[in-house]
């Protein structure tokens, strides 16, 4: 009798070495946090593939959760069946006509015997099922480019038989490469580099800077939906809001005009700095792309860069504006990035921001700020917001969203 099953395959896992079975671990942890399952014991590992049972699950929305989570390169509806002959045939005929109903003409079997023990070849195992699945569905063979491909995946004393499958995200589980600091705004940019660092492993910790009292709360707004999205991913933890928008007035009021940007930059770095020291985070990470605007030539990056204790990375470096909207639309954040908002990076600039700055003239024009003052300023006006993910736990000093300075 066969069961139902969401067969999950990875593909940077596999090629780990005797740590396989860690990294293995953390995306079963986060495949059951994300269908809400306090046990991932329910989840098995089999084979370098995991499944998770779907008996008393909508398969579709299980499907569709398992599939948002990194470090899945695929999700699989399977049918679990006995190794029988018999089985495998029935299962494959019926996956492959319900694989079919959109109006199908032509079929593939692939088999894999993974379970040397199991007597019959792959190949014969395909020619077999594939003959019982052309007479029962009148669909015609076609080995190369088939409208239908059935896989039968043979392993210990199981088969799996699936036609359909949905892509992951692919990359690592988060929780897997350590913890890091996001300066994310409720723009396009740096939401797609906190994605794309939380699909390589890492758990991010936002921090927003907001341009209030200044401006609205627009963009705070903005910066918590953006969370929702990315916590769909279990790699969010959370998200700090900086109210910003008195601390650049300072700096416009004191310092050259051409400058003030690095210089808000530059605080926003050492902010995200001592968020960082509490959270034991490892890294920075920013949504700039190499020439994009005028902060982000090879110089000013330098400059910002400068006031640095740990590494800056910068996912979106190398991309531009069309495709990091492209990546902004595929994980859900770009309509809400592109809304009508105001935030800290319309405040206070400068008609012509200097483009090629040298760290020595920018380190001058920041000796006239009381530095360390302001960022004391800026984390005491700091709140947040808290969440779900199976993988972050909060820092002592700031502890959790019951705390009076989190949002409500």
């Amino acid at each position: 009798m066969a069961s139902h099953a969401a067969l999950v395959h990875y593909h940077e896992i596999g090629l780990k070495g005797h740590n396989k079975r860690t990294f293995e671990r953390r995306l079963q942890e986060n495949l059951a946090f994300a269908l809400g399952w306090p046990d991932a014991r329910r989840i098995r590992i089999v084979a370098s593939r995991l499944v998770v049972p779907l008996e008393d699950e909508d398969p579709g929305a299980a499907i569709e959760r398992l599939a948002s989570v990194p470090g899945v390169a695929f999700v699989a509806e399977a049918l679990v069946v006995s190794r029988e002959p018999r089985a495998m045939e029935e299962a494959a005929v019926a996956a492959v006509s319900r694989a079919a109903a959109d109006g199908a003409r032509t079929f593939a079997i692939k088999a894999r015997r993974s379970a040397t023990d199991h007597p019959e070849p792959s190949v014969e195992i395909a020619r077999r099922v594939g003959e019982r699945v052309r007479r029962e569905t009148g669909l015609g063979v076609d080995l190369t480019t088939p409208d239908v491909t059935c896989h039968i995946d043979v392993v210990h004393d199981q088969a799996f038989v699936y036609a359909r499958k949905v892509q992951g995200p692919g990359g690592l589980p988060a929780g897997s490469a350590g913890r890091v600091v996001a300066l994310l705004s409720a723009g396009i940019d740096s939401p797609v580099a906190a994605w794309r660092i939380i699909r390589r492993g890492a758990v991010v910790v936002g921090v927003h800077f907001s341009g209030r009292p200044h401006t609205d709360a627009s963009s705070e707004e903005a910066v918590t939906e953006i969370g929702r999205v990315l916590e769909r991913t279990g790699g969010l933890g959370r998200i700090y809001v900086v109210r910003f928008g008195d601390l650049q007035r300072e700096i416009s009021l004191a310092a050259p005009p051409d400058l003030r940007v690095l210089l808000y930059r530059r605080l926003m770095v050492r902010v995200a700095e001592r968020i960082a020291d509490e959270e034991r985070a490892k890294a920075l990470v920013t949504g700039e792309s190499l020439g994009q605007v005028a902060s982000q030539t090879l110089e000013n990056i330098a400059a910002i860069d400068a006031v640095a204790r740990r590494p800056v990375f910068r996912p979106l470096i190398g991309s531009d504006k069309q495709e990091i909207a492209a990546e902004a639309r595929r994980i859900g954040t770009f309509e809400i990035s592109t809304r009508p908002q105001t935030d800290c990076c319309t405040l206070f600039m400068p008609r012509t921001p200097e483009t090629h700055a040298r760290i020595e003239e920018v380190d001058a024009a920041e000796s006239l700020l009381e530095v360390e003052r302001m960022v004391s300023d800026a984390v005491s006006s700091m709140r947040w917001i808290d969440f779900a993910s199976p993988v972050y736990r909060a820092p002592r000093a700031w502890p959790s969203s019951d705390d009076a300075r989190s949002y409500r």
